[in-house]
């Protein structure tokens, strides 16, 4: 299995270095008109990256060898980031948190399950002693607070009414019994009438024997067809096969074999950290003194040759510039001492430089006034792709694996142990750099010896580097601590006991049921705006919430994003979508809705201090995710005569500060949910919710794949004989939700167990549909509508509006020409 993990990783390999020889490409500026053009090639290394992230993570769940799964993991944190930085710059240049990628997956020929966004499987494997154990300390917490909500809840009843309730129900039971009694007399004396009526038939024995002949042949002849239909469906692939105990055995195997690969990574990975341990220690006894004494005598001879080129010791070089790295950097003593002299030289120079080019700028911009007011009014859009933080990591690890791994034979270790070769050359650098320490601290003083021994110098005012002088540095204030005598496991069990911090749902993103929208380009191509499909706003979420928060090393590279509101009608699962990623990540949830928030640390400085145990805690307690339900109330315009009390905007200005404290590396994600976005002010929620993504009420597709799936969850066999598009065509307009309402009122147990006599139909489901209120089209409006002001929103209209301008001028000129 080894050998299969190493090709894929080969493979990947050669998939990564076209993609690493595209990049550059990228760099450069192209003009607006270029922009679809653009946006393909986004879109071909997006997809491409997505692919190498769902490979890279299968070699690393699966490999056994720790150097080359330290060497892959770095490389899989690298094409995360990479894939997040690539979003953004789709967002950008789309003016969309959804892209219609259908015309690239057809030139790549790739199917819409490669667009899924794959969460790396270590993400909840080496969290699972932390989860399992704030789990343990959640559940107990909770477990003591049990009897008293119990007590609290539990009202008492008197003997009378005791056994008033008991008589009822006892009565309604009875009631029911002798009802279905009565109906199946009256139904039977039904039958015994029409035969009256009718006259009984009588038949002969021959006859008899023919009629039940007749009916048995009948019944065996459908049962053979049946059979032979459904046989050819499954040789077709139409139908599953019944026989699923040889693929369960399979699965099961497959699962143990991946079970069996994961324990044996822990123990290789504890004989490597023990063989570091030992190689360090072994290096610095025996190879130490030597690298030492070589080092001495290198930086001496140095010292002599200096002082016999110039009469004079020269200045030791300081920390910050590599210490005595520059002297074994292979260079003659002159050069050494012309690069320390240079250095002076070259910050006067500086200062020089930046006196002239101030002065060069006073006088070119009374000459530039005038271009740059004509350039304002015409100004030339260009696309070019930022920078990135990642891709030196990719490289390093790709020339790492061209150097060490690629020619290597896995014959050499068999058994996937570690290359103590390779161990030792990297600890040799390790023990060098701190031993050059060491010896730069001891050279230093004895350079001073010298100089007084020889030149009866006391010593040279050290020259530390000045500091450029410009703007202020950006660091942030640091948060005042309002509970420093606190431990954080106190102030944890204070915010369950006040229910700030719940125990989250144990689902999964992929439970957010959905399908990608296949006409996206031709939409865009008719100038129609598509609206996002659930399959979209799954992959937002995995990209938005699950990467950056599953790895610390992740959201350090990505670009910084620290809040996410959903904006939908309600039903269409934004609380699930929370849940699911606490659930993928093992983040803890805290809830700060404003229904959650009334009451609680109360006084002038109560918010104060909610939000500043809630952040302390998260951050301390990473990944984390805040939630703020019915977060419009939070940003009211103007808050109702009814919930006054509740004051929900308590915690707005406190909450707005604690946020822009969090910086790259602190896992904790702001979501807020709303389905009332339009009673919300627009500019401190667009100025507080970095990324707002619309979900609408789910088209076809989406409706056709939550049927079957809910179907198919709730009994496999139910769908078989179901016609599940007339249904999905039946619920346009109804939520998830509605739709898995219903689901549940039809598909009872005993309803479960009467499908094999009779099959499911439609006109079931249809009945309960009507009792449901849809998403009228007005309230679905309004929500668009509202959407299209959001700072996002305004860009891409006004873009759509340039768009057609342009292809309207484009139009009349040439219709001028024929002319």
């Amino acid at each position: 299995m080894e050998r299969a993990y190493q090709r894929l990783w080969e493979a990947s390999h050669v998939t990564l270095e076209e993609v690493l020889e595209r990049e550059p490409s990228l760099l450069e500026p192209v003009p607006s008109r270029e922009r679809q053009s653009f946006q393909y090639r986004l879109s071909v290394l997006y997809l491409y990256y997505l692919g190498l992230l769902r490979r890279f993570d299968m070699a690393y769940d699966q490999m056994v060898q720790p150097q080359k799964r330290r060497l892959l993991r770095r490389l899989l944190d690298g094409v995360a980031g990479r894939v997040l930085e690539l979003k953004d710059e789709l967002v950008r240049v789309d003016l969309c948190e959804i892209h219609c990628l259908d015309r690239v997956l057809q030139d790549l020929k790739l199917t819409p399950a490669d667009l899924e966004v794959p969460i790396p499987r270590y993400f909840q494997l080496e969290q699972t002693s932390a989860m399992k154990a704030r789990q343990q300390m959640l559940a107990e917490i909770l477990a003591r607070l049990e009897p008293l909500i119990s007590q609290e809840n539990f009202r008492g009843m008197s003997r009378t009414e005791a056994l008033i309730l008991v008589q009822s129900a006892e009565r309604a039971r009875q009631g029911r019994l002798r009802a279905i009694f009565m109906r199946e007399i009256r139904k039977e004396e039904e039958r015994d009438r029409k035969n009256r009526e009718d006259g009984r038939q009588k038949f002969s024995q021959d006859q008899g024997a023919i009629v039940i002949q007749k009916v048995w042949k009948g019944y065996l002849q459908r049962k053979r067809f049946e059979q032979d239909r459904r046989a050819e469906m499954e040789f077709i692939g139409m139908l599953p096969s019944p026989n699923q105990t040889a693929h369960l055995n399979i699965l099961t195997q497959a699962f143990l074999g991946e079970e069996s690969r994961r324990i044996l990574q822990v123990e290789k990975e504890e004989e490597f950290q023990n063989a570091i341990g030992k190689t360090h220690d072994s290096l610095t006894e025996i190879e130490g003194p030597d690298m030492k004494e070589k080092m001495k005598d290198q930086i001496r001879q140095w010292f002599i040759e200096c002082h016999a080129l110039t009469g004079r010791f020269p200045d030791y070089p300081d920390e910050a510039s590599g210490g005595s790295y520059l002297i074994f950097a292979d260079k003659t003593p002159e050069q050494v001492r012309q690069e320390l002299e240079t250095q002076v030289q070259e910050n006067k120079k500086k200062e020089q430089e930046k006196n002239r080019e101030k002065e060069r700028e006073t006088k070119e911009k009374k000459k530039k006034k005038t271009k740059d007011e004509k350039a304002r009014k015409e100004p030339e859009v260009t696309f070019k792709v930022l920078p990135s933080k990642v891709i030196p990591v990719i490289n390093a690890g790709h020339e790492e694996f061209t150097s060490v791994w690629k020619c290597r034979s896995d014959s050499k270790h068999p058994s996937q142990n570690f290359d103590s070769e390779t161990l030792r050359e990297e600890k040799r650098k390790e023990v060098e750099l701190e031993i050059r320490a060491q010896v730069d601290e001891l050279m230093r003083q004895e350079l001073k010896n010298l100089r007084l021994a020889v030149d009866k110098e006391e010593g040279r005012p050290l020259k530390f580097p000045k500091k450029k002088a410009g703007k202020k540095s950006g660091k942030k204030r640091k948060e005042k601590d309002l509970t420093p005598d606190r431990t954080v496991d106190s102030l944890f069990e204070e915010l369950v006991v006040i229910g700030l911090i719940k125990k989250c749902m144990l689902v999964t993103l992929s439970d957010y049921i959905g399908d990608c929208l296949y006409l996206g380009s031709t939409l865009t191509l008719a100038n129609k705006m598509p609206m996002p499909s659930l399959f979209d706003i799954r992959q937002n979420m995995a990209l938005y919430g699950v990467l950056r928060l599953g790895s610390h090393d992740i959201h350090s590279m990505a670009p910084h994003v620290r809040s996410v509101l959903l904006v939908g009608p309600s039903g269409m699962g934004k609380k699930m979508l929370v849940h699911a990623v606490c659930t993928e990540t093992g983040a803890n949830l805290f809830d700060l809705s404003p229904d959650n928030v009334m009451g609680k640390y109360p006084g002038k400085n109560g918010a104060q201090l909610l939000v500043h145990i809630v952040f302390k805690v998260a951050r301390v307690l990473q990944p984390s995710v805040i939630w703020i339900g019915n977060t419009e109330k939070t940003f009211y315009k103007k808050v109702p005569k009814e919930e006054r009390p509740m004051d929900p905007k308590r915690i707005k200005k406190d909450l707005m500060k604690a946020a822009r404290l969090l910086s790259p590396g602190d896992r904790v994600m702001l979501i807020g949910t709303t389905d009332r976005p339009q009673l919300a002010e627009m500019k401190g929620l667009c100025r507080f919710y970095e990324r707002i993504l619309f979900i609408p009420r789910p088209d076809y597709a989406s409706r056709y794949v939550l049927w079957k799936r809910m179907i198919e969850k709730r009994g496999p066999q139910a769908a078989q004989s179901l016609d599940i598009s007339a249904l999905a065509r039946v619920s346009d307009g109804y939520t998830t939700g509605h739709i898995l309402q219903v689901i549940q009122s039809v598909l009872t147990e005993r309803r479960l167990l009467q499908l094999s006599k009779r099959p499911l139909v439609a006109s079931e489901f249809v009945g309960h549909l009507a009792r449901l209120d849809p998403i009228y089209r007005e309230e679905e409006e309004s929500l668009k509508d509202w959407y299209f002001k959001t700072p996002l929103g305004r860009k891409n209209i006004k873009f759509s509006k340039d768009q057609q301008e342009a292809e309207e001028t484009r139009l009349a000129k040439e219709k001028k020409k024929k002319k």
